[in-house]
């Protein structure tokens, strides 16, 4: 689907050398119409994961002693184990193998990558591969986590997914992972009384770093060429 959407909403536009700001329309433009051909194809209502989905694993496993329990649901170790995985995988892609180096290139600058002999298209199409595949699969632990899942069921959490890459540095890969770490700690001390705010504080700390330091935790700074 990936790979569907960016020769159809994206290429277009990169043909056309369209301004930047057209493609954050067309990517609304474009969840926007899945959002509603999911609806359409099985409604706006929201579903629940099975119990077992997991198989013959127990909810919990206990960390603890009988006495001082420490009971840790098991899908969270199972989001863990995944993130940690994933993550080495992505990492060693991106710095440690000749695609990863490109597609950092493409980014960078996609007319020198050209003029350097580099199919940028490809290197594209293989992001939105790679990315879309990532989506698919948080989407999947998370909706196991919170064991329901719908057509709106991703917003909440792809808007704190933006907070976290702003908090961590764009393009950073440690960076995300300590953005989401760091939200994430915060909201786990929002007293109960106050858990209707908890996606406040994401937002707060989006502002407050824009404002402080828009590179991020772990960015780099944008260097001004003249």
């Amino acid at each position: 689907m990936g790979v569907a959407i960016e020769r159809l909403a994206f290429r277009p536009l990169r043909r056309r050398n369209a301004d930047p700001l057209l493609t954050v329309v067309s990517s609304l433009g474009v969840a926007f119409v899945i959002v509603n051909v999911i609806q359409y194809l099985v409604g706006a209502e929201t579903y629940t994961f099975p119990a077992n989905t997991y198989g013959s694993l127990p909810p919990a496993i206990n960390f603890g002693s009988a006495d001082n329990p420490i009971p840790i649901r098991t899908v969270q170790i199972v989001i863990f184990g995944v993130s940690v995985v994933i993550l080495g995988i992505l990492t060693y892609l991106i710095n440690g193998t000749k695609y990863g180096k490109a597609m950092q290139a493409v980014a960078e600058d996609q007319t020198t990558a050209s003029l350097l002999g580099i199919n940028t298209d490809r290197f594209i199409v293989l992001t939105f591969f790679v990315s879309s595949f990532l989506g698919a699969l948080a989407g999947t632990l998370v909706g196991s986590s919170v064991s329901i899942a719908g057509p709106y069921f991703g917003i909440g959490f792809g808007l704190k997914g933006l907070a976290v890459i702003v908090l961590g540095g764009l393009g950073s890969i440690p960076g995300a992972v300590v953005g989401g770490l760091l939200i994430g700690i915060v909201e786990a001390f929002v007293p109960g009384e106050y858990s209707a705010y908890k996606d406040a504080v994401a937002f707060g700390i989006l502002f407050a770093m824009l404002l402080l330091r828009p590179q991020g935790l772990l960015g780099r700074s944008l260097i001004q060429k003249v």
